[in-house]
Protein backbone atom coordinates (compact mmCIF):
# COMPACT_ATOMS: atom_id res chain seq x y z
CA UNK A 1 0.00 0.00 0.00
CA UNK A 2 1.47 3.49 -1.25
CA UNK A 3 1.96 5.98 1.29
CA UNK A 4 -1.04 8.19 0.47
CA UNK A 5 -3.48 5.09 0.37
CA UNK A 6 -1.56 4.69 3.95
CA UNK A 7 -2.77 8.01 4.88
CA UNK A 8 -6.10 7.82 3.47
CA UNK A 9 -6.46 4.44 5.52
CA UNK A 10 -5.38 5.98 8.77
CA UNK A 11 -7.82 8.90 8.27
CA UNK A 12 -10.75 6.19 7.96
CA UNK A 13 -10.19 4.42 11.16
CA UNK A 14 -10.11 7.90 13.06
CA UNK A 15 -13.66 8.93 11.06
CA UNK A 16 -14.84 5.42 12.93
CA UNK A 17 -13.51 6.13 16.03
CA UNK A 18 -14.85 8.93 16.30
CA UNK A 19 -18.28 8.15 14.71
CA UNK A 20 -18.43 5.16 17.28
CA UNK A 21 -17.57 7.87 19.94
CA UNK A 22 -20.40 10.06 18.95
CA UNK A 23 -23.03 7.01 19.38
CA UNK A 24 -22.02 6.18 22.80
CA UNK A 25 -25.48 6.35 24.15
CA UNK A 26 -24.39 7.69 27.70
CA UNK A 27 -23.41 10.64 27.06
CA UNK A 28 -25.67 13.24 26.34
CA UNK A 29 -26.10 15.67 23.70
CA UNK A 30 -25.30 18.81 26.02
CA UNK A 31 -22.13 17.51 26.96
CA UNK A 32 -21.29 17.24 23.39
CA UNK A 33 -22.36 20.32 22.89
CA UNK A 34 -20.30 21.78 25.57
CA UNK A 35 -17.59 20.12 23.96
CA UNK A 36 -18.24 21.59 20.67
CA UNK A 37 -18.03 24.95 22.72
CA UNK A 38 -15.36 24.74 24.17
CA UNK A 39 -11.78 26.76 23.56
CA UNK A 40 -9.76 23.60 21.51
CA UNK A 41 -12.89 22.96 19.26
CA UNK A 42 -13.86 26.66 18.28
CA UNK A 43 -10.31 27.62 17.72
CA UNK A 44 -10.12 24.85 15.37
CA UNK A 45 -13.65 25.43 14.06
CA UNK A 46 -12.59 28.66 12.59
CA UNK A 47 -10.55 26.70 9.51
CA UNK A 48 -12.72 23.68 10.41
CA UNK A 49 -14.78 24.43 6.83
CA UNK A 50 -11.67 24.96 4.67
CA UNK A 51 -10.57 21.75 5.90
CA UNK A 52 -14.16 20.33 5.17
CA UNK A 53 -13.87 21.17 1.99
CA UNK A 54 -9.97 20.35 1.34
CA UNK A 55 -10.82 17.06 2.71
CA UNK A 56 -13.62 16.36 0.84
CA UNK A 57 -11.82 17.62 -2.77
CA UNK A 58 -8.75 15.35 -1.94
CA UNK A 59 -10.93 12.04 -1.30
CA UNK A 60 -13.24 12.77 -3.95
CA UNK A 61 -9.79 13.11 -6.11
CA UNK A 62 -8.49 9.72 -4.36
CA UNK A 63 -12.20 7.93 -5.24
CA UNK A 64 -12.18 8.42 -9.03
CA UNK A 65 -8.06 7.75 -9.44
CA UNK A 66 -9.37 4.86 -7.43
CA UNK A 67 -12.40 3.74 -10.19
CA UNK A 68 -10.44 4.74 -13.06
CA UNK A 69 -7.72 1.77 -11.73
CA UNK A 70 -10.30 -0.57 -11.72
CA UNK A 71 -11.51 0.22 -15.34
CA UNK A 72 -7.63 -0.02 -15.95
CA UNK A 73 -7.49 -3.56 -14.74
CA UNK A 74 -10.45 -4.81 -15.73
CA UNK A 75 -9.08 -6.40 -19.02
CA UNK A 76 -7.93 -10.18 -18.63
CA UNK A 77 -9.89 -10.85 -21.38
CA UNK A 78 -6.96 -8.99 -23.53
CA UNK A 79 -4.15 -10.77 -21.91
CA UNK A 80 -2.20 -13.13 -24.07
CA UNK A 81 -1.59 -16.32 -21.40
CA UNK A 82 0.38 -18.43 -23.94
CA UNK A 83 2.90 -15.70 -23.73
CA UNK A 84 2.02 -14.31 -20.54
CA UNK A 85 1.33 -16.99 -18.18
CA UNK A 86 1.67 -14.82 -15.03
CA UNK A 87 0.14 -11.56 -16.33
CA UNK A 88 -3.54 -12.43 -15.70
CA UNK A 89 -2.19 -12.75 -11.69
CA UNK A 90 -0.50 -9.99 -11.70
CA UNK A 91 -3.53 -8.18 -12.97
CA UNK A 92 -6.02 -9.82 -10.65
CA UNK A 93 -3.59 -8.18 -7.76
CA UNK A 94 -3.82 -4.78 -9.59
CA UNK A 95 -7.16 -5.17 -9.92
CA UNK A 96 -7.42 -6.14 -6.40
CA UNK A 97 -5.53 -3.25 -5.23
CA UNK A 98 -7.49 -0.89 -6.98
CA UNK A 99 -10.95 -2.07 -5.91
CA UNK A 100 -9.73 -2.05 -2.07
CA UNK A 101 -8.32 1.34 -2.67
CA UNK A 102 -11.88 2.52 -4.17
CA UNK A 103 -13.65 0.84 -0.90
CA UNK A 104 -11.39 2.93 1.51
CA UNK A 105 -11.82 6.47 -0.09
CA UNK A 106 -15.55 5.54 -1.08
CA UNK A 107 -16.14 5.25 2.88
CA UNK A 108 -14.11 7.40 3.72
CA UNK A 109 -15.87 10.48 2.11
CA UNK A 110 -19.02 8.68 3.23
CA UNK A 111 -17.98 9.06 6.75
CA UNK A 112 -16.35 12.48 6.43
CA UNK A 113 -20.02 13.69 5.57
CA UNK A 114 -21.90 11.37 8.21
CA UNK A 115 -19.54 12.51 10.68
CA UNK A 116 -20.16 16.34 9.95
CA UNK A 117 -23.65 15.46 9.93
CA UNK A 118 -23.85 13.72 13.40
CA UNK A 119 -22.44 16.73 15.10
CA UNK A 120 -24.79 19.14 13.71
CA UNK A 121 -27.43 17.01 14.96
CA UNK A 122 -26.08 16.55 18.26
CA UNK A 123 -25.77 20.27 18.57
CA UNK A 124 -29.12 21.01 17.10
CA UNK A 125 -30.74 18.37 19.75
CA UNK A 126 -28.79 20.22 22.49
CA UNK A 127 -30.27 23.61 21.69
CA UNK A 128 -33.64 22.25 21.59
CA UNK A 129 -33.30 20.85 24.65
CA UNK A 130 -32.30 23.61 26.23
CA UNK A 131 -35.22 25.64 24.59
CA UNK A 132 -37.83 22.73 25.80
CA UNK A 133 -36.71 23.68 29.33
CA UNK A 134 -36.26 27.47 29.20
CA UNK A 135 -40.40 27.04 27.67
CA UNK A 136 -41.20 25.03 30.76
CA UNK A 137 -40.01 26.98 32.95
CA UNK A 138 -41.66 30.18 31.69
CA UNK A 139 -44.83 28.48 31.73
CA UNK A 140 -44.75 27.19 35.27
CA UNK A 141 -43.62 30.78 36.31
CA UNK A 142 -46.87 32.15 34.39
CA UNK A 143 -49.42 29.60 35.41
CA UNK A 144 -47.55 30.18 39.15
CA UNK A 145 -48.01 34.31 38.83
CA UNK A 146 -51.64 33.59 37.57
CA UNK A 147 -52.84 31.73 40.36
CA UNK A 148 -51.13 33.47 43.52
CA UNK A 149 -52.44 36.85 41.33
CA UNK A 150 -55.85 34.64 41.54
CA UNK A 151 -55.24 33.88 45.42
CA UNK A 152 -54.12 37.57 46.44
CA UNK A 153 -57.43 38.71 44.58
CA UNK A 154 -59.67 36.27 46.29
CA UNK A 155 -58.04 37.11 49.83
CA UNK A 156 -58.18 40.99 49.18
CA UNK A 157 -61.95 40.26 48.24
CA UNK A 158 -62.68 38.45 51.63
CA UNK A 159 -60.65 40.70 53.80
CA UNK A 160 -63.03 43.62 51.55
CA UNK A 161 -65.96 41.70 52.96
CA UNK A 162 -64.96 41.33 56.88
CA UNK A 163 -64.46 44.97 56.50
CA UNK A 164 -68.36 45.15 55.30
CA UNK A 165 -67.19 46.87 52.21
CA UNK A 166 -69.66 45.93 49.38
CA UNK A 167 -67.63 43.58 46.79
CA UNK A 168 -69.29 43.21 43.29
CA UNK A 169 -69.87 39.99 42.00
CA UNK A 170 -68.30 38.27 39.29
CA UNK A 171 -69.83 39.24 36.68
CA UNK A 172 -69.93 43.16 37.80
CA UNK A 173 -66.03 43.20 38.11
CA UNK A 174 -64.26 45.76 36.48
CA UNK A 175 -62.38 45.15 33.52
CA UNK A 176 -58.83 45.62 34.18
CA UNK A 177 -58.58 42.24 36.83
CA UNK A 178 -60.25 40.12 34.37
CA UNK A 179 -58.48 41.45 31.60
CA UNK A 180 -55.05 40.67 33.39
CA UNK A 181 -56.51 37.28 34.12
CA UNK A 182 -57.18 36.94 30.70
CA UNK A 183 -54.11 37.51 29.37
CA UNK A 184 -51.88 35.72 31.81
CA UNK A 185 -54.10 32.48 30.50
CA UNK A 186 -53.81 33.20 26.95
CA UNK A 187 -49.73 33.67 27.53
CA UNK A 188 -50.03 30.26 29.88
CA UNK A 189 -52.04 28.52 26.59
CA UNK A 190 -48.94 30.05 23.93
CA UNK A 191 -46.07 29.01 25.96
CA UNK A 192 -47.77 25.31 26.26
CA UNK A 193 -48.41 25.25 22.22
CA UNK A 194 -44.90 26.73 21.91
CA UNK A 195 -43.69 23.84 23.98
CA UNK A 196 -45.26 21.19 22.27
CA UNK A 197 -43.87 22.65 19.75
CA UNK A 198 -40.69 22.12 20.75
CA UNK A 199 -40.83 18.62 22.02
CA UNK A 200 -42.11 17.53 18.58
CA UNK A 201 -38.89 19.10 16.96
CA UNK A 202 -37.23 17.32 19.64
CA UNK A 203 -38.46 13.94 19.18
CA UNK A 204 -37.92 14.59 15.36
CA UNK A 205 -34.06 15.75 16.06
CA UNK A 206 -33.96 12.26 18.16
CA UNK A 207 -35.44 10.23 15.30
CA UNK A 208 -32.41 11.57 12.85
CA UNK A 209 -29.86 10.70 15.07
CA UNK A 210 -31.42 7.46 16.02
CA UNK A 211 -31.30 7.04 12.30
CA UNK A 212 -27.84 8.41 11.89
CA UNK A 213 -26.50 5.80 14.70
CA UNK A 214 -27.98 3.35 12.96
CA UNK A 215 -26.48 4.18 9.42
CA UNK A 216 -23.02 4.25 11.21
CA UNK A 217 -23.25 1.24 12.97
CA UNK A 218 -24.26 -0.14 9.47
CA UNK A 219 -21.60 1.35 7.63
CA UNK A 220 -19.09 -0.14 10.62
CA UNK A 221 -20.05 -3.59 10.01
CA UNK A 222 -20.36 -3.82 6.54
CA UNK A 223 -16.41 -2.03 6.62
CA UNK A 224 -15.26 -4.66 8.99
CA UNK A 225 -17.05 -7.47 6.62
CA UNK A 226 -14.74 -5.87 3.59
CA UNK A 227 -11.77 -6.25 5.74
CA UNK A 228 -12.18 -10.00 6.28
CA UNK A 229 -12.71 -10.24 2.66
CA UNK A 230 -9.30 -8.06 1.89
CA UNK A 231 -7.42 -10.29 4.18
CA UNK A 232 -8.52 -13.39 2.67
CA UNK A 233 -7.90 -12.60 -0.74
CA UNK A 234 -4.75 -11.43 0.39
CA UNK A 235 -4.08 -14.88 2.21
CA UNK A 236 -5.29 -16.71 -1.03
CA UNK A 237 -2.83 -14.66 -3.41
CA UNK A 238 -0.07 -15.10 -1.35
CA UNK A 239 -0.67 -18.58 -1.75
CA UNK A 240 -1.04 -18.25 -5.27
CA UNK A 241 2.19 -16.32 -5.37
CA UNK A 242 4.53 -19.24 -3.33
Amino acid sequence: MSLQWMAVAAFLYTEVFFVLLLCIPFISPRRWNKIFKSRIIQAIALYGNTWFMVAIAILVFLLIDAFREVRKYSVTEKVDLANNPTAVEHIHMKLFRAQRNEYIAGFALLLCLLLRRLATLLSQQASLMASNEAFKKQAEGASTAAKKYMEENELLQEKLRDAGVEVPEAGNKGAGPQEENQNLKAEVKTLKEELDTTKKALQKSESDVRAMKKQAENLTLEYDRLLDEHSKLLASSDKKSD
